[in-house]
């Protein structure tokens, strides 16, 4: 490992040349008058430290005080722990490994093969219940990836990140190693670095049992001798062959093809978005890993392996989301990595995608965890809300995409209301996907909807009833914006999908604007309240179809499974507002009722030419930069839009 070692980016040697530093003066305090043994958990990438003690555990100081103190999380007294913040990883006993029990495997017919989305909503009853399913492709691509990243590709490279093999402790100093670079390679120089690390460490060149890996693989992650593996994730690009006569790549399982398949909801987006609408490779080596994590707004994700050695995953069902985080956020997190309180403050951190911790720890604590050992020519897909970690047993070669179905919409409105919590801006224009599909299903005949089956039925009623829950709070808001007064203007809305400059939810059906039309704002905050610097000038832009809309609500409202669910959900559409239907009622509003603005006047619509003169309307391509599916915050100027198109 020493010649690898070498070769890394002064980054990476700068970030391991930190963790030496930290273990030394944690090794020299001499301020302690007791130790308790226990195991932190890993980061992927984090700033993560060798652990100390023989029994590859940290070592965590607890001083001879009657007062109840906090030590890295767990409450202590009298020197011992009252609570213990994360459980030791007993690297001698890794039967837990034995009890995971498997996700459900599938093997479908080329006939069900025809088509991605109709055969998953129809394991979906079965499959969604874990978390994550394996499916076994009847098709062979007959062009190796290999093959088409050397060929088809001309001059393919990609830089590795380098990824510590150990423990972390949780405080702000581990996130200086998260990302290191580590160094460009081509496929076939990646692929001989990573056998000839494998053939070092175990004397072959072939397999091993995935049982023994997966062992292994702990045992390093808690006190092994490898210091750091490089891993290439996240690389733009596709491996299935363009060849026309490849069976595999001439299907629609080709990951180039799956987010615009018609029963995907993300066929709606205009601009591509790395990683979500387009693959990425993901090109890795024994023990490289993938840390716990849920896709972008709870999304579908769909991964194909194309070549080397097995990957073992760990999902945990969407159900028992909040129960993960519960778990991570008392067993795993010391308080002081939390950026926030309350349910979401586990969520924030997880969004980084460097959290590792073994699934014993979830075990311990009634969470179910599902295990799948993908290998070449197998698909593993992800449901809404489903967390999932895994690692590889030696190179290999991944694919993966997103895609959303009808089924998606009550999830996408939960991911899209913690965002908002967390203030953080939204991937997709979730207000205008649901607009876009609802009127869509409003427009189509009753004829097109008789062969739907159980799943499909249920698909559609999601986005029907998010939609009426949409149109429902919006209605109101609108109606308290015309009793407070302070509406200037109103002029028609004929942008995509804007991002308002307080909360960062994504507005569609209409938003408020100041004179310098520099702080959009969504209509889920209080008027009386914005204090802006251009004055009190407020204009309300809406869509010219919003009264289709209304009516199609209203229909919609009628049928039946909409009219039993739409009582249920509805703050996940109007945080951060506290406006209420109730409170409404009481000064005479009536659902759905006309709304007419006192003023004598209409405002010009602003052209877009002037807005670019002020602080600019930024277009989704302009901004597709700023726009990442790795990234979690965004770094870009107050008012982003969003594009879609039919």
């Amino acid at each position: 490992m020493a010649e690898r070692r070498i070769c890394l980016s002064k980054e990476a040697k700068d970030g391991l040349e930190f963790l030496k530093r930290k273990k030394l003066q944690k090794m020299r305090s001499d301020s302690v008058n007791e130790t308790v043994g226990f195991s932190t958990m890993a980061r992927s990438g984090g700033d993560a430290l060798r652990p100390t003690s023989a029994s590859c555990g940290m070592r965590l100081r607890v001083t001879s005080s009657d007062t109840v103190s906090k030590v890295h999380g767990a409450s202590t007294v009298r020197g011992g722990l009252m609570k213990e913040k994360v459980e030791k990883l007993e690297t001698d006993d890794l039967k837990w490994t034995e009890r995971l029990p498997e996700c459900p495997v599938y093997r479908p017919t080329k006939e069900e093969f025809e088509d991605p989305l109709t055969y998953l909503q129809k394991i979906f009853p079965e499959a969604s219940k874990y978390g994550i399913c394996k499916i076994v492709s009847p098709l062979t691509a007959t062009v190796p990836a290999g093959a088409v990243l050397m060929k088809e590709k001309s001059n393919f490279k990609f830089t590795t990140r380098v990824q510590p093999l150990r423990l972390a402790e949780w405080d702000s100093d581990d996130k200086v190693t998260f990302f290191m670079s580590g160094r460009t390679y081509t496929f076939r120089d990646y692929e001989k670095m990573a056998n000839k690390v494998f053939a070092r460490r175990y004397c072959s060149g072939g397999s091993l049992p995935d049982s023994f890996l997966e062992k292994e693989f702990w045992k390093e992650i808690a006190c092994g001798k490898t210091e750091t593996v490089e891993y290439a994730c996240d690389v733009d690009g596709s491996a299935f062959s363009s060849a026309p006569g490849d069976p595999l790549g001439s299907s629609k399982w080709n990951l180039n093809k799956v987010s615009r398949l018609p029963k995907s909801t993300l066929r709606l987006l205009e601009t591509s978005i790395p990683g979500v609408t387009e693959p990425m490779l993901y090109i890795g080596m024994l023990f490289s890993m993938f840390a716990w994590h849920v896709e972008d707004h709870y999304l579908y994700s769909i991964n194909y392996q194309h070549c080397g050695a097995s990957k073992t995953w760990y999902g945990i069902p969407g159900s028992a989301a909040l129960k993960f985080e519960k778990v991570v956020k008392e067993c795993v997190y010391n308080d002081d990595i939390l950026s926030t309180n309350g349910e979401d403050g586990a969520f924030d951190v997880l969004l980084g995608k460097t959290t590792i911790f073994p699934p014993k720890t979830l075990l311990d604590h009634n969470v179910p965890v599902y295990k799948a050992v993908q290998k070449p020519g197998e698909f593993v897909v992800t449901f809404p809300r489903a967390y999932h970690a895994g690692f590889s047993h030696g190179f290999n070669c991944g694919e993966a995409v997103n895609f959303a179905m009808g089924d998606w919409f009550p999830f996408g409105a939960i991911a899209s209301c913690r965002y908002a919590h967390l203030n953080r801006v939204p991937l997709l224009p979730h207000e205008e996907l649901i607009c876009k599909e609802a009127m869509l299903l409003n427009s189509s005949s009753k004829s097109e909807n008789l062969d739907l089956t159980p799943t499909e039925l249920s698909g559609q009623r999601s986005i029907k009833t998010a939609f009426v829950h949409l149109i429902r709070f919006l209605h109101l808001a609108r109606w308290s914006l015309m009793k407070s007064g302070l509406c200037t203007g109103l002029v028609s809305n004929t942008y995509g999908t804007i991002v308002c400059s307080l909360c960062k939810r994504d507005c569609y059906l209409a938003f408020i604007n100041c004179e310098c039309y520099s702080h959009p704002v969504c209509l889920r905050h209080d008027v009386k309240k914005l204090d802006l610097p251009c004055g009190t000038t407020h204009t309300l832009y809406l869509r010219d179809n919003i009264e289709d809309m209304e009516a199609a609500a209203m229909k919609f409202e009628k049928e039946d499974g909409v009219s039993d669910l739409i009582t249920t959900d509805e703050d996940l559409y109007k945080y951060p507002s506290s406006i209420t239907l109730p409170a409404a009622k009481e000064d005479g509003y009536t659902p759905y009722s006309t709304i007419y603005f006192d003023f004598y006047t209409e405002v010009e619509m602003t052209s877009h030419d002037q807005l670019q003169s002020g602080n600019p309307v930024m277009s989704y391509e302009a901004n597709a930069s700023c726009i990442s599916s790795v990234a979690d915050d965004y770094e870009c100027s107050d008012y982003v839009s969003f594009t879609t198109n039919l």
